[in-house]
């Protein structure tokens, strides 16, 4: 079924598990994403950037995902990741998105609780569910760096009273991931971790995730993470596949024959991930 942010990781927390979110870059991905998940037996929240979703188009990707919803009989979110514009989070609504980021994390506190707060009211007036950000992470974002001096991590404090002032359904938070990092992995803050998820009373979201170590994503999720998102390793996946399907192809050959092997490679690295995430 089509659902919410909210929904989904309510079931997450529920039976202690985190809900993959997965950025999907392409059309041609969102079938094999949503497929992944329900050989799996989990559910899934699909993200696109607002460039992809712009590139695509709303409408089609609410339409896509709801009839893969029914067809598949997987739980589907639809989310957009990173919206730092109200009128681009607005017409994802509008379009039929099923959830929302707001992403106020390089504005002074204040101004981030209260833009945010003005998002979850057209969010939850219309059945929305709304996901925010506290501190900087750092890496690329939409081709956009953030430098790592300017990382700054998640005050639990803070973090506590930007839930109760924003009434948002879940929050990013800063623990040392970094966006974007494929060759490396970096280091969790646990400490930090554990102290958010005694404070704050949401599910709480890890970005970055291509960079966490396998073995570090079940400490994860008994510390709270309900929502765990993982981009990058798909889009390098796709690329490094299509590079060679292309690089050795007929030029008359079908583009399905290119399409289907970096699909493939989706599949594989969602499937993955996804037994992580189910804790099990």
């Amino acid at each position: 079924m089509y659902k919410t942010l909210k929904e989904v990781t309510t079931i997450a927390d529920m039976y202690n598990f985190t809900v993959g979110a997965f950025n999907m870059h392409n059309l041609e991905m969102l079938p094999t994403m949503i497929r992944a998940a329900k050989k799996k037996g989990a559910p899934i929240i699909i993200q696109t950037s607002v460039g992809t979703a712009n590139y695509i188009g709303k409408e089609v990707l609410v339409s896509v995902c709801k009839t893969l919803a029914n067809t598949e009989s997987v739980d589907v979110t639809l989310h957009l990741d990173h919206a730092t514009d109200f009128n681009d989070i607005k017409e994802a609504i509008d379009a039929g998105f099923s959830s929302v980021m707001y992403d106020g994390s390089h504005l002074p506190f204040q101004e981030n609780i209260l833009r945010t707060r003005e998002v979850v009211a057209y969010a939850h007036a219309r059945g929305v569910s709304v996901e925010a950000e506290l501190g900087t992470i750092s890496g690329s974002e939409e081709g956009t760096m953030i430098k790592e001096e300017a990382k700054v991590y998640t005050d639990p404090d803070k973090a506590k009273e930007f839930v109760e002032e924003t009434n948002v359904d879940a929050l990013a938070v800063s623990v040392g991931t970094c966006h974007g990092s494929y060759k490396a992995k970096t280091d969790i803050k646990f400490s930090l971790l554990s102290e958010l998820h005694q404070k704050v009373a949401v599910p709480l979201v890890i970005h970055g995730g291509t960079g966490v170590k396998d073995k570090d994503i079940k400490k994860c999720i008994e510390n709270g993470v309900r929502k765990f998102n993982v981009g990058t390793e798909l889009l390098v996946g796709w690329t490094k596949t299509a590079k060679e399907q292309f690089g050795t192809t007929e030029e008359n050959c079908s583009l399905r024959n290119n399409i289907v092997p970096c699909n493939a490679k989706v599949q594989e690295i969602m499937e993955h991930k996804i037994s992580l995430f189910l804790n099990m």
